[in-house]
């Protein structure tokens, strides 16, 4: 493949309901959607996972958008490439600002894919037919109301509900839902909110049985995690920590955590993702995917990675119905059971609704 030409599309839709964190709440989710375009003619879709403000890392759409004309896409163009493993590469030069690599190597693996006449699943080597899915809840107002959204999704089939929390809303929350649901497989979301301060109050989530607590000291921490995971019982996952490969190998090495969270954009893209999952294989360390509100497009490779062996918990890829009114693509991600169907078609599985985007987009631009 030769790229011959990439779109940036800034686009803005409009959450069914407040996501709420502990870093705050979002009602709108402002996007960079990539196409990506080879000799042929053949069009691959990316997305960019950064948010309009740098409070999930130093990434934001803006400046996702000017790596991407300024250093990124000139690196691309005209370049052959025979897979998508070479995009790194091509990359290499440029440090960190991994949700803008992602976003156009996402793109570089849809149009692999479909050079190959193969589904994003079979280029990559997955071998599910279905994924076993979860869902993230964001904070509601108040414990009646998080009880009650809760509740629906179990009515909805998700396999797995990940509750976020925060000082103050913690304890109290989850002792209140495992009460409600002695049964549910739960694990809590701290987004970095805590400190070893705070280890006593971190102690008595042991007693309600969660799958895990992810991320709950600084991001960009491996030291003080290996510490707490020493003194609780419950099973630290790691989210923003792990950026890389080499990431993931030091905090298994310093017993950090026991579960990791994979996240294409967090990691700068689908490849060096396939590379953390298959060392975690190896040194027996569970993984899901995690998600960040994204369209179908995003939601696609989500579908596709979660294919992959090791990938065993349920992950955050809920059905487009969740987050959107009308998705970006045809059909939307349906959740049935509990499970995602995976799709059979050539690249990401599922076709770009180009009405949809149009509507939603803010502003382009063509780079040749």
């Amino acid at each position: 493949m030769i790229i011959k030409e990439v779109m940036i599309r800034h686009l803005k839709m409009q959450l069914n309901s407040p996501f709420s964190t502990s870093f705050g709440t979002i009602t709108d989710k402002e996007f960079l959607l990539l196409e990506v375009k080879d000799e042929l003619g053949r069009i691959g879709w990316g997305e960019s996972v950064a948010f309009v403000a740098p409070w999930y890392t130093e990434e934001t759409l803006k400046t996702t958008w000017h790596m991407l004309e300024d250093f990124l896409i000139p690196l691309i163009l005209n370049k052959e490439i025979k897979h998508p493993d070479e995009v790194g590469r091509l990359f290499a030069t440029v440090r960190k600002n991994y949700m803008a690599k992602s976003a156009i190597e996402g793109a570089v693996w849809d149009l692999y894919a479909q050079s190959k006449n193969q589904s994003l699943t079979e280029a990559l080597g997955g071998k599910k037919d279905k994924i076993e899915v979860g869902i993230s809840i964001g904070i509601q107002p108040t414990i009646e109301q998080q009880i009650a959204v809760v509740n629906q999704a179990i009515k909805d089939g998700y396999k797995r509900i990940k509750v976020k929390i925060k000082p103050g809303w913690d304890v109290n929350v989850i002792r209140a839902l495992r009460v409600e649901f002695p049964n549910l497989p739960m694990m809590a979301d701290a987004n970095s909110a805590y400190t070893l301060n705070d280890v006593d109050l971190l102690k008595e989530l042991d007693k309600y049985n969660l799958m895990m607590i992810e991320q709950p000291l600084a991001h960009d921490d491996i030291i003080d995690h290996a510490i707490l995971q020493k003194q609780i019982k419950t099973p630290i996952c790691l989210d923003e920590s792990i950026q890389s490969l080499e990431d993931a190998r030091k905090a298994i090495e310093l017993g950090s955590c026991k579960i990791i969270n994979i996240k294409i954009g967090r990691v700068g893209g689908i490849s060096e993702a396939k590379r953390i999952h298959d060392y975690c294989e190896e040194k027996g360390i569970p993984i899901w995917c995690g998600g960040m509100l994204e369209s179908g497009i995003g939601r696609a490779h989500n579908i596709a990675l979660t294919t992959l062996s090791n990938f065993s918990l349920p992950g955050d890829t809920a059905g487009s119905s969740h987050y959107w009114k009308r998705d970006i693509i045809q059909p939307e991600v349906i959740v049935e059971d509990g499970f995602i169907n995976v799709p059979k078609k050539s690249g990401i599985g599922y076709e770009p609704d180009l009405e949809a985007i149009h509507h939603y987009t803010v502003s382009s631009k063509v780079y040749r």
